[in-house]
This record gives structure tokens, C-alpha cells and sequence, in this order.
């Protein structure tokens, strides 16, 4: 099933619900622009490697190339995300679940965003859909078990791996360059680390693009009576859609989480921030390829704490980790429960 844009406004106009989910989801988009796509150069930023309106220049523009070339080549993420919840049935209902799940994102990431705390737009994605998913079917039978397995798998993986890479990579950059003149290494570690940071950017547009043209796409084949994924593509006006409002949302500012995640937590170096980047880039590169979604955040910060383990334990700033892990904790349950209330509310209203 092909949907063209002449299609899709055709449809938004015939169904305002349909409407008010494309507005919400872009929302979320913007709001994924400019709280979580700063992660990807926070590192960048706080090493001084490349100034802040520079740095979010090209945060812009790698997450513009991520959504897109990525998708053409690699849709799994994408496909993981529509078939992790069931919302078939009554097709009215189903939307207007979809659109209470998308309000649920909105009211949870912006409220972490007023706060300072890098959240995980992934996290409450996943959480509000599968919340309204639960009020729809009336049970757990919303949930697609085998799906949704591979969230845990990428809290596993971005966890462990982005660590364990993070301390890899800085413990071998340390060995090997300890004989080097500390200025020239610094010099060429500042050159390397904005090409990973472009990495950073690239993969971030890469996962969380996919997530939310899954549920474009999820959208727009509840609304024509088809759930399923047989007739699924993936249009390129729909990644570009994607990638131009996430482009726009990084643009737009993001300060306030680069000063979290690259200034507070750890003091980096170049070369370690270097580190910490490619650590990134490497994790998110796995996960995309194995469809399995997980948080650019998560990834991102769990291989600054890798790298900042390696030279010694008090060199991160647990209080800072606490308050993260502790936000990330509690975005299951609270975005979950905000998307089944709100799911009930809607269709009970509605």
C-alpha cells in the first residue's frame, strides 16, 4: 500500500483525528529535536572540539541525513516500533487511542525538558503507546510480547555495551597515544571527535526517525483499515517529513541538556570524549541493524560513564547518574499510566 502526500492530506482532512495525531506526533518530534538529539554533541561541546552554534549546526543536518538514509536502507527499527503494540478493531477507537498515547509523550517529555533531565523520548514513546495499547484492548493482549522483548534487549544492550565500550575505548586511546606529545594528540583528537559526534548525530536521526515514522505509519493504516504490516512501505516524503522537523527542533536550542550530559556528569578530554562518541556510535549502529530500539540518551550517557570509569570511579558525577537513571526508571510506568488514563478519557469522551 503506497500513500502519497496528495494521499495523506486527502485523509487528514476526512478524518481530524488523524489530523491531530500527525500534529502531536510531530510535537514530539520538535521536542526529540532539541532534548535528546543535543546528547549526540554534548561531548562535542563541553571539549571544546567545536563551538555550541556549530555543533548544533551539524547536529541538525547529520540528524536530517540519519531519518532519511538511513530508513531507505534499514527500516527495521521502524517496523519494530508498529508491530510492538496492537491497536486493531474498531478503526475510531484505535485512533483515538493513538492520539491519546502521542498527547501522553507530549505532556511527559516536555514536563522533563521544563526540569533539566535528559529523558528518553524513546523510552515514553514505547511507554505511551503501549499504555493506550492496554486501555484499547482492555489487557495485556495490546502488547506484542516478542516485540516488545526487544526494549528490554536494547536497555541491556545500550547499557552494557555503551559502558563497556566507553572504557574500552578510552583505557586503548590512553595506551596507545601515552607517548605522544599531549598538545598534537589533543589537536588531532579535537578533529576526530566532531567526525564522531557527526556519527552521534547520524545514528540518533537514524533511531529515533524510525521510531516516529512508525507511527506515521501506524496512523495512516489504522485510518485506512489496514493494521497490518503486508501492505507497509515507507514513503520518502514521510522520512523527509521526519527529518526536516527533528533538524528543526535541534536547531532551535538544547544548551541546557549538553550542559547536563557533557559539562556536569564527567570533566572529558578530547581524546575521551572522542571515546565516548565512537562508543555511541558503535552501540547505536548494532542496535539500529538488529531493529531494536533503544534510547539515544541512555547509549550516549552509559559510554560518558564508561569513559569517565576507566580513569577512576570519582571522576563521574554519581548524583547527576542517579537523577538520570532514576528519571529513566520512572518513564515506563508514569508515561505508561498518563497513556492508558488518557486513552480511557479519550474514548470514553470521544
Amino acid at each position: 500500500m503506497t500513500i502519497t502526500l496528495s494521499d495523506f492530506f486527502a485523509i487528514m482532512v476526512d478524518q481530524p483525528v488523524v489530523l491531530l495525531i500527525v500534529i502531536l506526533n510531530l510535537a514530539v518530534i520538535m521536542v526529540n529535536g532539541w532534548t535528546d538529539a543535543p546528547n549526540a554533541i554534548a561531548t562535542c561541546v563541553s571539549t571544546r572540539a567545536l563551538s555550541p552554534k556549530k555543533s548544533i549546526l551539524m547536529a541538525a543536518v547529520f540528524n536530517f541525513l540519519g531519518v532519511t538514509v538511513m530508513t531507505l536502507f534499514n527500516a527495521t527499527v521502524a517496523t519494530t516500533i508498529y508491530n510492538m503494540v496492537d491497536f486493531s478493531g474498531d478503526t475510531h477507537n484505535a485512533l483515538i487511542a493513538l492520539c491519546a498515547a502521542m498527547f501522553a509523550i507530549v505532556v511527559w517529555a516536555t514536563a522533563a525538558w521544563v526540569f533539566g533531565i535528559p529523558t528518553s523520548e524513546s523510552h515514553a514513546l514505547i511507554a505511551g503507546l503501549s499504555g493506550a495499547a492496554i486501555a484499547l484492548q482492555g489487557g495485556f493482549s495490546g502488547i506484542n510480547g516478542d516485540e516488545w522483548m526487544k526494549v528490554i534487549y536494547g536497555l541491556i544492550l545500550s547499557t552494557v555495551l555503551g559502558f563497556l565500550l566507553g572504557w574500552v575505548n578510552a583505557k586503548v586511546i590512553s595506551f596507545s597515544c601515552r607517548n605522544m606529545d599531549y598538545h598534537k594528540s589533543q589537536a588531532v583528537f579535537g578533529k576526530a571527535q566532531i567526525a564522531a559526534a557527526a556519527g552521534m548525530a547520524f545514528m540518533h536521526g537514524a533511531q529515533d526517525g524510525q521510531k516516529f515514522i512508525g507511527i506515521f505509519l501506524l496512523c495512516i493504516m489504522l485510518s485506512q483499515g489496514h493494521p497490518d504490516t503486508a501492505d507497509l512501505t515507507f514513503p520518502l516524503w514521510l522520512m523527509i517529513l521526519c527529518s526536516i522537523v527533528m533538524a528543526l527542533g535541534t536547531s532551535m536550542g538544547g544548551m541546557r541538556i549538553i550542559k547536563s550530559v557533557g559539562m556536569k556528569m564527567v570533566h572529558l578530554k578530547k581524546h575521551e570524549g572522542f571515546a565516548a562518541d565512537l562508543a555511541g556510535v558503535l552501540c547505536l549502529f548494532v542496535s539500529s541493524i538488529g531493529g531494536i530500539p533503544v534510547s539515544t540518551t541512555h547509549t550516549k550517557t552509559t559510554a560518558i560513564m564508561g569513559v569517565g570509569a576507566a580513569k577512576r570511579l570519582s571522576a563521574v558525577d554519581w548524583g547527576i547518574v542517579k537523577e538520570m537513571v532514576l528519571t529513566w526508571v520512572l518513564t515506563f510506568p508514569g508515561c505508561g499510566l498518563i497513556g492508558f488514563l488518557m486513552a480511557k478519557l479519550f474514548l470514553a469522551i470521544f
